[in-house]
């Protein structure tokens, strides 16, 4: 076996294979691809999936992947036969919550491109006449769905990827790896030593125990799942075709069917979670089947069965002919895990992929490892993506094993996880919680929501618009009196859960500069808003930078993988060192017309409009406190983002909950803050923008300055920009009051334009508003659409934006303490609405 190559793949399975195909594609063709077991069937979940592909998912990308999977599958022969059924997909409804839900999953099919339609019990049966009519009360058909021969297609793959210089080892376990200077130099094999400039573990279930090897936790937990095959079906007798019937889902029963020929698959998710350790799962040479295969326990198939005979009556007298547990991988949040180690250079990973994601995923890891950046938007499945908790067994193995429970759950999209709880608290927690917070979680936060304390306020307010049960799942009336207290008077957001992180160093100017678009060669004292982006030009992060000293920067980052991405590009001189700061900091947001009545009366410093200016930043006390502040608004209005360190925290919050009393200060939660930014205008990353989107479709063009030297993206932007816009994020504005979610399609005159990202309704203007990306042709101001919500549309239309202090008067507002007239005297505790993690953004 040759002793080097340029790229070697762990694993033979359908990921590690398609990657193999698609690098040798575009030109990479110095590819070895090993694994441990014989290559015509490893041993992993690709060995033994039942390969139902079902597209469509609440994640873009992740519906993005399956299509292009199901294409590829669709392309791919083995001597003249298809490695795809293309026989659709049904998804039945048992219950009036599943039947409402497919109503929404329609929506999102058409938001993403899928074709989907809704179909009634008797078409069901119509599809797949062995279904029991009488017990569904509709179905969700998807003309493409299908089955995957994923064994096939890694034969059909290995040939195409060999003819282009690839070679393949089965029968060839990798053993360790050796790494020097902090990046991958050779991998130590059964059959020797292998030097590679680029590792890729697309080993799946064995995926941690590699990791493992180069000091890489890989966050994933191998969980086995029952699958039944049957012996021949009534009604089936002397079938010879493998596929007639359309594959189904019974997600009220968590389970899935499919035929083949005269036999039945079923499997079901309805069990209890059984984890197993990667080092526990067999070497395929010692295993009597195969490894990824468990044995059956039969006494958690019992319920299962009843629910598959009760749907398909004939599988009643049935005999089970190959029933076992086979393994799959999940993760905390049900998310592949994708992209380079942190901690070794050169070692990448591609694992916790499903066969239905699996060609979309290769695909977006050979243009990552062959053009810098995948076309398609990874972030949700960056295995950086996560805080340094989501890497513990503990946090792992909970959360895995809630995704296996809620694998076929109705999951709101705002549902947060239950346990570990509470993990990470600001300082602030006691006092919210004294205020009747409603909290939700998100990257171990806690962050509140809206505050109970805050509902009697809302009785004094006309026009709250009622919600329907969706919508108004987590959501209180208590938002809107927060929203009107933020624009009224004033109110203290919890910003903490922001990712803060502090740059230093002589070379800490140059650095930033190479790493965003806009010009951050400002004096101390001075906070901008700019971008982050891709090799592509595309949005990767839109963050904040105050500069406070001549090298010394604090940034507002969106998450880990901001780190994780300044962390890969720090110069090696030493010129430069990044910390992050999120956890010994807390963070108040003093928003609000009298928010500078607040600021000024705690400190002896000058925080007039003179002395203090829009976008500005200064070291300063509150009482006792040493703070940063900087005046920064994420919700449209006078105010502060307000920095001390953690110890100092609750002690901030109470002088500024006291001094704001005269003032009617309202505690701030999630809900109001999505309302305010979006009357404003400002984007969420990860929301309203990706990777797949650049700052000129983004309506970010302002915070891009080409003239002031070369950054990264830069080149690429500036062809993009030449070619036009290919979408453009836009500002609707619902006929009615009817509240919108995020991802819903829109629609123009029947055809379907583009999709919602956020939505909220808006208090202060009395509208439900909507930002959406649409093709440019229908992204005029005044054009008609509408946007359909559980199967009815909703008349909107595209808005001059922002619809709320056009003229950036009230976040400029050089009002001096006590101007506004007479204080408002506060009668009763008044929470509005938290912050959760968005940055403090602006237009500077």
């Amino acid at each position: 076996m040759e002793d080097r190559a340029r790229v070697v793949i762990v694993g033979a399975g359908i990921v590690g294979c398609s990657v193999a195909e698609h690098l040798t594609r575009m030109g990479w063709t110095d590819v070895l691809v090993l694994d441990q077991g014989p290559l015509d069937l490893p041993g992993g979940s690709t060995s033994h999936a039942p390969g139902l592909m079902f597209q469509t998912n609440p994640s873009k990308t992740m519906t993005h992947f399956a299509k292009y999977t199901v294409e590829r599958f669709s392309e791919l022969e083995v001597d003249g036969c298809s490695c795809s059924h293309p026989v659709g997909g049904v998804e039945v409804a048992t219950t009036p919550e599943r039947w409402k839900d497919l109503r929404r999953k329609q929506g999102i099919a058409s938001a993403w491109g899928v074709e989907s339609h809704l179909i009634s019990p008797e078409e069901c049966a119509a599809k797949i006449p062995m279904l029991d009519e009488t017990k569904i009360l509709g179905g969700f058909f998807t003309p493409t769905d299908g089955i995957a021969k994923a064994v096939w297609a890694c034969e059909a793959m290995m040939k195409l990827a060999s003819e282009r210089g690839a070679r393949f080892h089965g029968n060839t376990e990798v053993l360790g790896f050796e790494v020097e200077g902090g990046r991958i130099k050779a991998v130590e094999t059964s059959r020797g030593r292998i030097e590679a400039e680029i590792v890729l573990s697309c080993a799946g279930m064995w995926g941690p125990k590699l990791g493992r090897m180069v000091g890489m936790t890989v966050p994933l937990t191998p969980m086995a799942h029952q699958f039944v095959w049957t012996g021949a079906v009534p009604g089936l007798e002397g079938e010879t075709r493998e596929v007639v019937h359309p594959i189904l889902r019974h997600q009220d029963a968590a389970m899935y069917m499919r035929q083949n020929g005269e036999k039945y698959g079923v499997g079901s998710y309805q069990h209890r979670s059984m984890t197993v350790r990667s080092e526990d799962i067999e070497h395929p040479s010692l295993s009597p089947d195969m490894p990824s295969v468990m044995d059956f326990t039969p006494g958690d198939w019992d319920g299962p069965w009843r629910d598959a005979v009760e749907l398909l009556p004939a599988l009643e007298n049935v005999e089970f002919e190959k029933p076992m547990n086979g393994l799959f991988s999940f993760t905390p949040d049900g998310m592949p895990m994708l992209g380079e180690s942190k901690e070794v250079k050169g070692f990448w990973v591609a694992e916790a992929v499903w066969i239905t994601h699996s060609h979309g995923v290769a695909r977006a890891m050979a243009e990552w490892l062959t053009e810098g950046a995948p076309d398609t938007d990874v972030s949700g499945c960056d295995v950086n993506r996560f805080d340094r908790h989501a890497y513990s067994p503990a946090y792992n193995l909970a959360r895995s094993s809630q995704s296996f429970q809620e694998v076929y759950d109705v999951i709101h999209p705002q549902q947060p996880m239950d346990e570990p709880r509470p993990l990470r608290t600001s300082p602030f927690y006691i006092r919210q919680r004294e205020l009747g917070a409603y909290f939700l979680e998100a990257n171990g936060w806690e962050r509140p929501h809206f505050f109970a304390s805050n509902i009697n306020l809302a009785d004094d307010l006309d026009g709250i618009p009622e919600r329907d049960e969706w919508s108004g799942r987590y959501w209180s009336r208590a938002v809107a009196a927060e929203h009107k207290a933020t624009r009224e008077r004033v109110a203290l957001y919890d910003m903490t859960s922001l990712k803060k992180a502090e740059v230093v160093g002589s070379g800490a100017l140059e650095f930033l500069q190479k790493l965003n678009t806009n010009d951050l060669d400002k004096p101390p004292g001075s906070v901008t808003y700019t971008l982050m982006l891709d090799e592509k030009g595309g949005v990767r992060s839109d963050i904040t930078v105050a500069r406070l000293g001549e090298d010394h920067f604090q940034l507002g980052l969106n998450g880990a993988r901001d780190m994780d991405w300044m962390e890969r590009h720090l110069p090696d001189d030493g010129s430069v060192r990044i910390r992050d700061i999120t956890s010994g900091t807390c963070c108040v947001g003093v928003w609000g017309p009298y928010a500078r009545d607040i600021a000024q009366s705690l400190t002896d410093d000058d925080f007039s409009h003179e002395a203090f200016g829009f976008f500005k930043a200064k070291r300063a006390y509150i009482g006792e406190v040493p703070v940063t502040a900087l005046r920064v608004s994420y919700v449209g209005e006078l105010g502060w983002e307000i920095y001390t360190t953690s110890d100092y925290g609750l002690r901030l919050w109470d002088l500024l909950w006291r001094a704001g009393q005269p003032f009617g200060v309202a505690a701030g939660g999630r809900g109001a803050f999505n309302g305010l930014r979006l009357e404003k205008g400002y984007r969420l990353y990860g929301t309203d923008m990706t990777t797949e989107h650049d700052p000129y479709e983004a309506g970010l063009g302002f915070a891009v300055k080409p003239d002031k030297g070369d950054f990264i993206g830069r080149e690429a932007l500036m062809r993009r920009k030449g070619s036009g816009p290919r979408r453009k994020l836009s500002c609707l504005v619902l006929d009615g009051e009817q509240a919108m979610m995020g991802g819903e399609p829109v629609f123009h005159e029947g055809a379907s334009i583009g999709y919602v990202t956020s939505a909220e309704y808006g208090h202060a203007i009395g509208k439900s508003i909507a930002y959406a990306w649409l093709k440019p042709e229908f992204s005029e101001v005044g054009t008609r659409v509408e946007i359909q919500y559980f199967g009815e549309r909703y008349g909107a239309k595209v808005a001059e934006e922002p619809l709320f202090d056009p003229k950036m008067e009230k976040m400029r507002s050089a009002k001096k303490p006590g101007e506004r007239g007479e204080a408002m005297l506060a009668t009763s505790a008044m929470p509005t609405s938290e912050n959760g993690r968005p940055l403090a953004k602006a237009k500077s």
